[in-house]
């Protein structure tokens, strides 16, 4: 008989721990049990998992008794103050969180790019920042086939990357810009919660994503930039792949999209090669016919666990470069299933 796993989820009660939930009983895990866990304030809300109610607990060290697998999605000072308790107890963790995901020895891992990481862990394992899953699961094809050596990546994501009380806030003032009241007032989130100022997103376009540092990157660009060289090399300051950032922030509910612009290392590779590469690749759809109007829309990509691809054309001036724009949504490849997928694939090779 194949072993079954005592499953915790830290974080059930937000936007990401209900979708965790969702992915979870869809996965290849074989559960056998289920547990709950948020904050004080969530204790005791009714959720389910395949039909069955279960009560929302609040989130204790001795929570994670007996669990084998946590997926954990409740801010970085949850996940800092309890996974190691988790760990201690026997548990093998996935945070979705920013945690841990620089931390030399804790695998990063997107498992369409480097599943081999999973062997590396120590208890933990991080799940990268959303805008930067996507970004690696249509690169990591190309760069397997024809070297990889520049990326510049303008990121447009969606309201829901900072919270479902962004995705709230975005919505209240949309309502009041349709009715002609001031959205300013309502502006209490967005950019970002930590930071002084706060701007309406409805109806605008916000370039700055979490804090600035002193070289004027926001702190989101900071993320693409350093995961995308741990991801592909193993290393968060590799010099062999040059990558810079712009993250904006768009009026978008769900689903981030990304225009990249990339160079590999042999310039004589074509864009009919790149697609061919691309429409085998896991985890990708390739939607690229733009005779015909079809490329990734965020509205279409919501719901969906794949990254898709499209609008794949060269720089003419520049052989070997090329631009694609990618979609993928957040809250479940950026999240949720890129958790469960992970731990899926422990699972799987028995490493839990």
């Amino acid at each position: 008989m194949s072993k079954e796993y005592n499953v915790a989820i830290l974080g059930a009660t937000g936007a990401v721990g209900t979708r965790m939930i969702q992915q979870l009983e869809q996965s290849t895990i074989p559960v056998k049990s289920v547990k709950l866990l948020a904050s004080a304030k969530s204790a005791g809300k009714q959720l389910s998992f395949k039909g069955q109610p279960i009560t929302v607990e609040e989130t204790t060290p001795d929570s994670f008794n007996g669990v084998d697998i946590v997926l954990s999605s409740a801010g970085g000072s949850v996940s800092k103050k309890f996974l190691p308790e988790a760990v201690k107890r026997g548990a093998v963790c996935v945070d979705n969180t920013s945690a841990f995901r620089m931390e030399p020895d804790v695998p990063l891992v997107v498992p369409e790019v480097n599943e081999e990481a999973l062997k590396n862990h120590h208890g933990i394992i991080a799940n990268p920042n959303c805008s930067t899953i996507q970004m690696v699961v249509a690169l990591e094809p190309i760069r397997q086939a024809f070297g990889l050596n520049q990326i510049i990546v303008s990121t447009y994501q969606a309201a829901s990357g900072a919270g479902q009380s962004a995705l709230n806030e975005l919505r209240q003032e949309t309502q009041d810009y349709l009715e002609g009241k001031d959205m300013q007032a309502d502006a209490k989130i967005l950019p970002t919660k930590g930071d002084k100022k706060h701007y309406p997103l409805a109806f605008n376009l916000l370039p700055q994503i979490d804090v600035f540092e002193d070289d004027g990157y926001s702190h989101e660009e900071w993320k693409m930039i350093h995961e995308t060289k741990k991801i592909m090399l193993n290393d968060m300051d590799a010099k062999d792949i040059k990558v810079t950032a712009t993250c904006v922030r768009v009026p978008v509910p769900i689903a981030h999209g990304e225009s990249i612009y990339f160079t590999v290392d042999d310039p004589t590779v074509t864009v009919d090669q790149l697609r061919a590469v691309l429409k085998d690749a896991p985890g990708v759809v390739l939607q690229d016919d733009p005779a015909h109007q079809v490329y990734p829309q965020p509205i279409n990509a919501v719901g969906k666990r794949d990254t898709f691809v499209g609008r794949l054309r060269a720089d003419e001036e520049n052989p070997g470069s090329f631009n694609m724009w990618v979609v993928a949504d957040n809250l479940l490849k950026g999240a949720a299933w890129n958790t469960v997928e992970n731990a899926e694939r422990l699972v799987a090779n028995g490493l839990v």
